[in-house]
């Protein structure tokens, strides 16, 4: 793929989270693709658990506005670090636990790193800042 292919995949992934559209999300996943994401004990390595992964975020944060701050595309692969604001007013899916709806507003931060072939996203690592929400929503003390 180019680099110009590698962005527009990018964009229609950004675009996915910004409109909530989770079968966008996960049509750019390969079949044999893995989701590393450090909120997660263990790989996501199949598209429901893509799909509720994607859905726990957004039904947690429903009104979610995600921005790019900076973005690196190389020849199999793109980088981007992210902001994000939203009103935690829907349950949240963290390590394991649901946490009930603080509606309290959070700026949420974090980066990404996907490895693309053939068209499709075959490895995503993401690193969202969840203590830094926590911390926002109330769940922790400020450092």
């Amino acid at each position: 793929m180019s680099k110009e292919e590698i962005e527009r995949l990018d964009d229609q992934g950004m675009a996915a989270w910004e409109s909530g559209d989770t079968e966008a999300w996960v049509s750019l996943l390969a079949d044999n693709f893995v989701w590393y994401d450090w909120t997660q004990p263990e790989p996501i390595r199949d598209k429901d658990a893509a799909r509720k992964y994607f859905s726990s975020w957004r039904k947690a944060f429903p009104d979610m506005n995600s921005k790019q701050v900076a973005r690196v595309v190389g020849e199999d692969s793109v980088a981007a670090e992210i902001e994000w604001t939203g009103t935690n007013s829907g349950p949240m899916e963290m390590g394991g636990k649901v946490i009930p709806p603080t509606n309290k507003t959070a700026i949420g931060r974090g980066s990404y790193m996907a490895f693309v072939r053939d068209g499709k996203i075959v490895e995503f690592r993401s690193h969202p800042d969840a203590a830094g929400i926590m911390m926002q929503l109330g769940f922790l003390p400020p450092m």
